[in-house]
């Protein structure tokens, strides 16, 4: 039987001694092989590119191009490397803009070294993984995320339809074409994961978007 090959892991933040210090822990396991560290998401990406790692542990607050933008990047450059964001923020707004854009995990900086490690093996097989107080986050505000993840016009289309408008009534309230509202309503269903426009309207009820007059 074949020894299983070690998971390659980038690792991407723009503090020397951060990233020294997470290289000289991830170095003393053997099912882990460091094959790059980078200051910069376009260094890293570069790096990708020649190393194919499975995991990519990166911050999400550097300079040039944040570690959120670079998340996309390499969902087009690096397909077949997952994602785990390192962050001191257990922010709402990054979590679940993490989680959208496409990354597999997110850690706090904080946690300890054994969490590290199960992370990184956690992505690498497939799975997500998001630290004690980031779940808890993620759970509290599920809702709170999807509603913000609509662009702004997004929600006031929800809005009227919930509110009883049509697709021509929400055309002439906005002064936009009836197709764009159809496809507005459209994206807006894909996004919620709402079949109708009946669970439309519950949805903005049972999260406080509109009062239930019923």
């Amino acid at each position: 039987m074949t020894a299983q090959a070690p998971i390659k892991v980038l690792l991407v933040d723009n503090h020397p001694l951060v990233l020294d210090g997470l290289k000289a822990i991830l170095e003393t396991y053997e099912n882990i092989a460091v094959v790059g560290a980078a200051a910069t998401a376009r260094k890293a990406l570069e790096i990708a590119q020649a190393n194919r790692p499975d995991v990519v542990l990166m911050d999400i607050n550097m300079p040039e191009l944040n570690g959120l933008d670079a998340i996309e990047l390499f969902k087009e450059q690096a397909p077949s490397t997952r994602l785990l964001m390192l962050s001191m923020h257990d922010s709402r707004e990054y979590i679940s803009t993490s989680v959208m854009y496409g990354a597999s995990g997110y850690i706090l900086k904080d946690v300890s070294t054994d969490e590290i490690i199960t992370a990184v093996e956690t992505v690498a097989a497939g799975g997500t993984y998001f630290s004690s107080g980031v779940s808890d986050v993620l759970l509290e505000r599920r809702a709170d995320a999807k509603t913000r993840a609509l662009t702004t016009r997004e929600q006031a289309i929800l809005l009227l339809i919930a509110g009883g408008k049509s697709n021509k009534d929400v055309a002439a309230t906005l002064d936009i074409s009836t197709r764009t509202v159809e496809t507005h309503r459209k994206n807006i269903k894909k996004k919620l994961g709402i079949a109708t426009t009946a669970g439309l309207t519950r949805y903005a009820i049972e999260n406080g978007l509109i009062g239930n007059e019923g």
